[in-house]
């Protein structure tokens, strides 16, 4: 007769001296979880209350001047407001901002990308970190250094009218407005847009740089595997993993490029004339940082204090939208992977 072996008993609580402790800790949490987690929101709170109030304020103040202006604020260019009524647009105060940072971000973005991958993935360990020390110094110089060493070294050199890149580039492609040769020797938006990429160049480095070296070793080592080269490891393990990095870092030092003010006012030099107008980068012009920087001494009134904070206003807002399309950005490459 066979016999079946009776199931086997669950071990007594004896045999497992943790069980009381994990289901005592299950759903709980400590004192330390629960402080840490007050701080944490209460500091996301105070962040959107300060960005709130920050944007209330502006508004408030602006508003006045906006009510008042008879010209079109965002379509011309005329700047009086100290007339009555007050006259005041952005639109060339826009284009300078917006083409200075965005030719700073063509420049910066690939050498950063690429100081990035030579540091995490070609250079060895002992001339990795040195590089990567020498280009986090360069975060540390204050602003109006590079402003003094752009205007006084950098624009003969690179920028100047004579210069063989300057003539190269209106030689090559004088022809689109946006390169057309100018009279400005000095201060044009070209000369700024330069020392800014050199300005946002540590932040970009830094960032892609982490991103990079916390790439999966796995990803890397299946890719050498199958046979792929440094650089098909590199294109298909590495910059996927690091993409949403990349952009994070670049909306950042685009943020720098947009706000930047000492070095920029030194270096761009204002047109001679409101009506004269140019969309070459060899032109001069102003941004809403350095504009407000110059005039600073103008506000007397509310009247021409509120025209000043209304094209701080849309700097803010600019800066604002910027960083919202690089979350929505982040977040669709991060749902497509």
């Amino acid at each position: 007769m066979t016999t079946t072996a009776p199931p086997a008993a669950d071990p007594p609580e004896a045999l497992n001296p943790y069980r009381d402790s994990l289901l005592a800790g299950r759903g709980t949490s400590s004192g330390g979880d629960k402080v840490f987690s007050g701080l944490v929101r209460g500091a996301s709170v105070i962040v959107i209350v300060l960005v709130t109030l920050t944007g209330a304020f502006l508004l408030w103040k602006a508003t006045p001047s906006l009510l008042d202006n008879t010209a079109n604020f965002v379509t011309d260019r005329v700047w009086q407001p100290a007339t009555t009524p007050p006259a005041f647009g952005i639109a060339a105060l826009l284009w300078t901002t917006v083409l200075a940072s965005a030719f700073a971000m063509l420049l910066a973005v690939p050498v950063a990308v690429g100081l990035a991958l030579f540091i995490t993935q070609y250079a060895p360990r002992r001339a990795a970190r040195p590089v990567a020390y020498l280009i986090d110094l360069l975060a540390a110089i204050p602003s109006i250094i590079y402003g003094l060493w752009g205007i006084r070294v950098l624009g003969p050199v690179i920028a100047g009218p004579d210069s063989s890149v300057r003539v190269h580039i209106e030689q090559a492609l004088g022809w689109i407005p946006l390169f057309d040769k100018t009279g400005v020797s000095q201060g044009t938006v070209f000369l700024a847009a330069i020392v800014l990429a050199i300005m946002i160049l540590p932040i970009i480095t830094a960032i892609s740089r982490e991103v990079f070296d916390q790439t999966p070793l796995p990803n890397k080592e299946a890719a050498l595997a199958l046979g792929a080269t440094r650089w098909e490891m590199i294109r298909t393990a590495v910059l996927p993993f690091g993409k949403p990095g990349v952009i994070s870092a670049a909306m950042l030092g685009l943020g720098r490029a947009l706000g930047e003010t000492i070095a920029v006012t030194i270096i761009l030099s204002q047109p001679s004339s409101l009506d004269k107008f140019d969309l070459s980068i060899f032109y001069g012009g102003e941004t809403f940082a350095s504009k407000i920087a110059n005039n600073a001494s103008e506000f007397s009134t509310p009247q021409k204090t509120g025209a000043y904070i209304a094209a701080g206003l849309v700097l803010f807002v600019l800066t604002f939208a910027v960083n919202a399309v690089a979350r929505l950005v982040i977040a669709r490459t991060a749902r497509e992977d």
